[in-house]
């Protein structure tokens, strides 16, 4: 939930605004000239000036998801931040948040913190609960699992896949921080990384996943959920959101709108099918080096020149953009 902190702009009262009128002007000249004098013309006002009027504070309300005081924040950018101001108000290290859920204190992927807030969602943040270690066994090339992350080096399970070999194995849950694969550190490692990693794991020979769950309120033990497909990442509230970005400055945005919420689902869809990820930021950002291109050309220079490091092949390019114009053109 967030409020706005406004500040009154009252001009400030204007020194010499009014003319003196002749009686109070000093009109006299040399003597003897008295005379000659006419009327003293008055002095023009000066130009009245305003000041400007800051921009409202946008104050955000959070709790802990386990349980805690409302606290609220304000002032940051992008994720790390957030997450820092989070653990100031509480008094834990940033480090301890796993990931944010908005309007739910549960662990449910569809209110997943992304790139957005809306300016009236309450923030839910859940911290570093039990750690586990399961030993996995590869029977098939996929595990059956979808994998995010906090935007702060943080990976974790997104959806699990009913009947996959990940399914099978009843301790781990959606929402499991992958703290480490075969006791090698993958901390500070983005989504696809982890996901290329598992994806390299030979079938039949075991390995170790050693996971950390998220600190459980006592109304959600027990519960193993599995996120559902359709409205991932649609967490806003209200006809404006704060756009958290990794590089540059948060900015107030409109609601995307129908073309560009069906567009986001679309690719993020791809990015699970091709990549094993979930990520509507990221999505979020492909369909926007999308718009207005001409071309698939023009769309991959685009794309290269904001998301290079990722190194999408050509098939999922060219999947992208026919989804884009699909969309664009109501097929979808």
């Amino acid at each position: 939930m967030q409020e706005s902190e406004k500040t009154m702009c009252d001009p400030e009262p204007l020194e010499n605004a009014e003319a003196m009128s002749p009686d109070t002007q000093d009109s006299k000249g040399p003597a003897g000239d008295e005379e000659n004098l006419g009327p003293v013309p008055s002095a023009p006002p000066l130009p009245q000036e305003h000041t400007p009027c800051p921009r409202p504070k946008l104050v955000f309300h959070t709790q802990l998801a386990h349980g805690s005081p409302t606290g609220r924040i304000h002032g940051f950018t992008n994720v790390k931040e957030l997450y820092a101001k989070i653990a100031e108000v509480f008094n834990i290290s940033a480090s301890e948040i796993l990931f944010c859920t908005l309007n739910s204190h549960k662990v449910d992927m569809q209110k997943l913190l992304g790139g957005q807030i809306g300016l009236e969602d309450f923030i839910f943040a859940h911290v570093r609960g039990e750690t586990k270690e399961v030993e996995v066994v590869k029977t098939e090339d996929a595990l059956g699992l979808t994998i995010t992350d906090n935007g702060a080096g943080f990976a974790f399970i997104k959806r699990i896949k009913e009947g996959s070999t990940i399914d099978r194995l009843k301790t781990v849950c959606v929402g499991d921080h992958i703290e480490a694969v075969n006791d090698q550190s993958i901390v500070g490692c983005r989504h696809y990384e982890v996901a290329k990693m598992l994806k390299e794991q030979l079938r039949g020979t075991p390995f170790t996943l050693r996971l950390v769950e998220p600190k459980k309120a006592f109304d959600m033990i027990g519960q193993r959920t599995r996120a559902p497909k359709s409205s991932e990442g649609k967490m806003v509230s209200g006809k404006e959101t704060l756009r958290l970005r990794s590089k540059g400055s948060a900015t107030v945005e409109e609601i995307p709108n129908e073309f560009e919420d069906k567009a986001i689902e679309k690719v993020d869809d791809l990015l699970e099918s091709y990549m094993g990820i979930r990520d509507p930021e990221l999505a979020t950002t492909i369909v926007e080096a999308g718009k207005n291109k001409k071309s698939p050309d023009d769309f991959a220079e685009a794309l290269d020149s904001v998301l290079g490091d990722f190194g999408f092949p050509d098939v999922f390019l060219i999947d992208v953009w026919e989804a884009l114009g699909d969309v664009k053109n109501g097929r979808i």
